[in-house]
C-alpha cells in the first residue's frame, strides 16, 4: 500500500501539473454539460410559417393566434400565392405551410368538420412528426372552442358517446427534455475522462521512454495498474459530483434517488472504462494514436447507447449489440435512479452486468499489457 500511495502521489503530481490536462478535466466537461443540455434536443420551439389564409374569418384568426401563442410556431409570411409559398419552403425560409380554405369557419360551425392543409418540410421525418403533432393537438382545441357555437338543433338522432382522455406524465410531468438528456451527458463525460484521459496518460509514458525505467524498478504489476488507474477513477468521481451539482443548479435535474446509488454504480462503471482506456494503451505507442482508438471506440458506444434514439426504437440486431455497450447500461441506471427515484434493487440488473463486464475487460487488459511490457 506504502507503494501504491507514492505512484499515486506522483501521479496527481503530474495530472495538476500538465497546464494542456488541467482544462481538459476541469473546465471543458462544464462547459460541455451546459452546450449540449441545450443543442442536443429534439423538442422543436421556433418554427417558421407561411399562411395562406382564404377564409379572412374570426375563426382563422382564431387558429393563426393558438399557433404563435403555443410558443412552437410564428408566422414568417402571409400572402395568398402558392408559388411564393412553394419558393419559401424550397429557400427554407418556412418549415410549414398552413392554407386555412374559403368557407372555413362556416363549415366547422355548421358540420362540426372543416378542412386545413399543413404542408411540412419532411427532409427532417422526425421534426415534421413533431411539428404535425403539435399543429393537430392546437388545431383540436380551437375545433372544441368553436363546437358549442355550433346551432343546437333538433335531437333526431343519439349523441354519440365520448371518450375523454386525460394523460398522466410519471417520472417527468413537465416532459422535460433536459431531465431526459442531462444524466445521459453526465455519463459521457464522466466516460472521457475515464478512458480517454487513461489510456492517453500511459501513452505519454511510453512517448517520453520513463515507462522503461518503472517495468526495471522492483513495483510490481498490480501496483503500477492501480497507480495509473486509481487517479482517474477518484477525478471520474470528483466530476461526476461536480456534474450532478451543476445538473441540479443550472437545470433543475430532478435527483429522486439516493446518491449513494449513483456513486457506487459509477465507481464500478469507471472499473469498465478505465479498463478500456487501459487496454487502447497496450496497443498503442503514442497519444495520438491512443486518442484516435478510444475515440473511435467510444463514438460507436455512444451512438448505439440509447443517449439520443430510445433502444427500443432501433432495430433488432442493433438492441443486440447494445448488450455489450456498458455506456447504455449507466444511461439506464442513470435515468432510473435520477428521474425514477429507484434502488438497488431497481438497477441490479445492469450493475451487474457492468460488474461483469468491468471483470473481463480488466483482466483482459491486464494480461495484454503484461504481454506487450514483459
Amino acid at each position: 500500500m506504502r507503494t501504491i500511495g507514492f505512484l499515486l502521489q506522483k501521479e496527481f503530481l503530474q495530472v495538476f501539473r500538465n497546464r494542456a490536462m488541467l482544462p481538459i478535466l476541469f473546465v471543458m466537461p462544464f462547459v460541455q454539460l451546459i452546450v449540449l443540455a441545450y443543442a442536443a434536443t429534439f423538442e422543436i420551439t421556433d418554427t417558421q410559417v407561411f399562411l395562406i389564409d382564404e377564409d379572412h374569418s374570426p375563426t382563422s384568426r382564431l387558429v393563426v393566434e393558438k399557433l404563435e401563442a403555443s410558443g412552437y410556431f410564428t408566422v414568417a409570411a402571409r400572402s395568398p400565392s402558392d408559388a411564393q409559398a412553394r419558393e419559401a419552403m424550397l429557400r427554407r425560409e418556412v418549415g410549414m405551410i398552413l392554407r386555412v380554405p374559403a368557407h372555413f369557419e362556416r363549415d366547422l360551425r355548421q358540420t362540426g368538420r372543416a378542412p386545413v392543409q399543413v404542408i411540412l418540410n419532411a427532409e427532417d421525418g422526425y421534426s415534421a412528426g413533431v411539428i404535425q403533432s403539435y399543429v393537430s393537438s392546437i388545431l383540436a382545441d380551437v375545433s372544441r372552442e368553436v363546437q358549442p357555437l355550433r346551432p343546437v338543433r333538433a335531437p333526431a338522432t343519439r349523441v354519440a358517446p365520448r371518450i375523454e382522455v386525460r394523460p398522466v406524465g410519471w417520472y417527468n410531468p413537465e416532459l422535460s427534455y433536459k431531465a431526459y438528456m442531462v444524466p445521459g451527458i453526465l455519463v459521457i463525460l464522466v466516460t472521457m475522462i475515464g478512458a480517454l484521459l487513461s489510456g492517453m496518460n500511459i501513452a505519454k509514458e511510453k512517448e517520453q521512454g520513463t515507462i522503461e525505467q518503472l517495468n526495471v524498478t522492483p513495483i510490481r504489476k498490480y501496483q503500477f495498474i492501480v497507480g495509473k488507474l486509481l487517479p482517474f477513477w477518484i477525478i471520474g468521481l470528483v466530476e461526476l459530483a461536480f456534474g450532478l451539482g451543476l445538473a441540479k443548479l443550472v437545470f433543475d435535474i430532478p435527483m429522486r434517488g439516493s446518491l449513494l446509488v449513483v456513486f457506487g454504480s459509477a465507481s464500478v462503471y469507471l472499473l469498465v472504462v478505465l479498463g478500456i482506456g487501459l487496454w487502447v494503451s497496450t496497443v498503442t505507442e503514442t497519444q495520438q494514436q491512443a486518442m484516435f482508438i478510444a475515440w473511435f471506440i467510444l463514438v460507436l458506444f455512444i451512438l448505439m447507447s440509447g443517449l439520443f434514439t430510445p433502444l427500443e426504437s432501433m432495430p433488432a440486431w442493433a438492441q443486440q449489440l447494445a448488450l455489450l455497450n456498458p455506456i447504455a447500461y449507466f444511461i439506464e441506471i442513470m435515468r432510473a435512479v435520477l428521474v425514477k427515484g429507484g434502488g438497488w434493487q431497481t438497477v441490479q440488473g445492469p450493475l451487474g452486468a457492468l460488474a461483469g463486464y468491468a471483470a473481463v475487460v480488466l483482466s483482459l487488459a491486464v494480461l495484454q499489457y503484461r504481454k506487450v511490457t514483459a
